[in-house]
């Protein structure tokens, strides 16, 4: 069954466009990242579904009813925000149950919601705790667990870890997947870091200046770009980009080639100077500039490579990717 669905949808702010005939199927079940660089349209979105902004055009269904016009409260959703939105003055308890007391829930219904989901978040122990006392990353728990004791029919993200260092990042996005699969509940999560959206996603819906670019699972857009926007911002490090008369002459066209699908090699069709190495451990990053054009490898392992070494670089053509001058996908 289809947990969402749109149907050119445009929001206009004045004369500004910012969604353009957005169309999407979201299943029950499915885990969706919208993608895609700062002002692209993204949030934006993701409000329009939850009815804080009105759609200027076009159907909005969640499950089986069109709710355009009905008011967030009414919608069967629940968001959490890139700030945790918890109100200082209630304890962890009291923030959790909230909207259970506001929708008149029985105190059993409550006490039960409130301890399952303080199970699946490890936030037992902290219940009688306030905002002040809390980690962010405990903070942000909370601000799950009180989206998750409504049972929304509908999960809505927006860049919850923003404010997270790098390790908690990490850590709290592993407690998103795990419990989406505990759930089983339609998710739907906003952030422009593409590391997310690789390791979260069913499925990734990649927008540029209001318009989805492509829609696919994680593999499919990596391995298959429509287009080059959509190589480029998928993958870290990100494609590399040079001018195909660079090998062919008098081609116009663009070639992209992955950094771990590039090699050092004496006899290779390209030469650059090595001009910056990262020494990762299990990987080393070389960036090689070829005249005025940087290039990354990523190399397996362990590599002495000098920075200001000369050195050769070598590709399979079947493993590269060839763009137009209008940046779609040719091969």
């Amino acid at each position: 069954m289809t947990a969402l669905s749109l149907k050119n949808v445009n929001k206009s702010f004045g004369s500004v466009h910012v969604l353009k005939d957005i169309n999407l199927e979201v299943e029950e079940g499915e885990f969706v990242v919208f993608v895609g660089p700062s002002g692209c349209g993204k949030s934006t979105l993701l409000r329009v579904i939850a009815g804080l902004e009105d759609a200027s055009s076009g159907d909005i269904h969640i499950g089986e009813d069109l709710v355009n016009l009905t008011p967030p409260a009414k919608r069967g959703i629940a968001m959490v925000f890139q700030s945790y939105a918890l109100y200082p003055h209630l304890n962890v308890r009291n923030n959790m149950t909230l909207a259970l007391k506001q929708a008149k829930r029985s105190k059993e219904v409550i006490d039960a919601r409130v301890a399952e989901a303080s199970r699946m978040l490890d936030l037992e122990q902290y219940l009688d705790r306030y905002p002040s006392e809390l980690s962010g990353g405990q903070r942000q728990r909370v601000a799950i667990g009180r989206a998750i004791v409504r049972q929304p029919k509908l999960f809505l993200f927006d860049e919850p870890l923003s404010n997270l260092d790098a390790a908690l990042r990490m850590n709290t996005r592993i407690e998103i997947a795990n419990l989406h699969r505990q759930l089983d509940a339609s998710m739907i999560y906003v952030t422009h870091d593409q590391t997310e959206a690789m390791t979260l996603a069913d499925k990734i819906v990649v927008l540029r200046d209001g318009r989805v670019e492509q829609i696919g699972s994680p593999m499919e857009l990596y391995n298959n770009p429509a287009n080059q926007f959509v190589a480029g911002f998928l993958g870290a490090p990100s494609m590399n980009f040079i001018a195909a008369d660079k090998i062919t002459p008098g081609d116009l066209r663009t070639i992209g080639i992955r950094p771990e699908d590039l090699t050092i090699s004496s006899d290779g069709p390209l030469s650059g100077q090595v001009t910056h190495v990262e020494h990762l451990g299990g990987d080393t990053n070389v960036i090689v500039t070829l005249e005025d054009q940087p290039m990354t490898l990523r190399l397996f392992g362990q590599h002495g490579v000098k920075i200001g070494e000369t050195v050769g670089l070598a590709f399979d053509p079947a493993k590269s990717y060839l763009f137009d001058q209008n940046g779609q996908r040719v091969t």
